[in-house]
């Protein structure tokens, strides 16, 4: 191999490390910290939800999501109690300004929809057509995996965070005027909390400092 050719397949190797980079899920902070929350005070507990709606906060995927009709919301629960709470029987809903209920898609149905695209402009002739499919990288399969929200409890004075994705592919403006209701969060004793309110109008609209 000569000098050219070894010089080649460095920078091919070092781009190639570059933009292979692993995803990193976002460093989450106290929920209290984030403009969408909601605090139950006696309880000591907290939940914040930070829609990943802009294309600057969307360069953290490899995947644009929202071209595909996914809302990814970053999902923040902080424990400042000193017993630990269970989220194991957590159920987290998105209810839009029309009352449209959204749950969290599962991983399968995003691989579904990012593995077959809506065919553009279809020829409208008497032909077989094949259907027109994607493809997905294990890179991004991975993406998808290890981002989501999957703790099962929270120890005390800590904070689990993941990614949530919701199906708005049909809806224009999926936070003007939405909530996030979440139940299922347990103490210590296994009583469950009241639910969680989260208006994501505080997220659209923060409150000046």
């Amino acid at each position: 191999m000569n000098r050219i050719s070894l010089v080649v397949c460095l920078v091919v190797l070092f781009v190639g490390t570059v933009f292979a980079r692993d995803f990193v899920k976002p460093v989450a902070q106290p929920a209290k910290s984030y403009p969408a929350h909601d605090d139950h005070a006696e309880a000591k507990i907290a939940i914040a939800a930070d829609p990943y709606d802009s294309a600057d906060k969307a360069k953290i995927f490899s995947v644009n999501f929202r071209e595909h009709g996914f809302l990814p919301i970053f999902f923040i629960v902080t424990n400042d109690g000193d017993r630990p709470v269970s989220i194991a029987n957590l159920q987290v809903t998105l209810t839009t300004a029309d009352r449209a209920k959204l749950t969290p898609a599962a991983p399968e149905d995003i691989f579904r929809r990012l593995t077959n695209p809506h065919a553009a402009n279809p020829i409208p002739l008497p032909i077989p057509q094949k259907k027109v499919k994607g493809a997905i990288s294990q890179k991004q399969r991975d993406e998808v995996e290890s981002s989501q929200f999957a703790a099962r409890a929270v120890e005390p004075h800590t904070t689990q965070s993941g990614l949530f994705f919701f199906d708005v592919e049909d809806i224009s403006a999926p936070l003007a005027g939405a909530h996030i209701y979440v139940t299922g969060v347990d103490d210590a004793k296994g009583a469950e909390l009241m639910y969680f309110e989260i208006p994501l109008e505080k997220y659209l609209n923060p409150p000046q400092k």
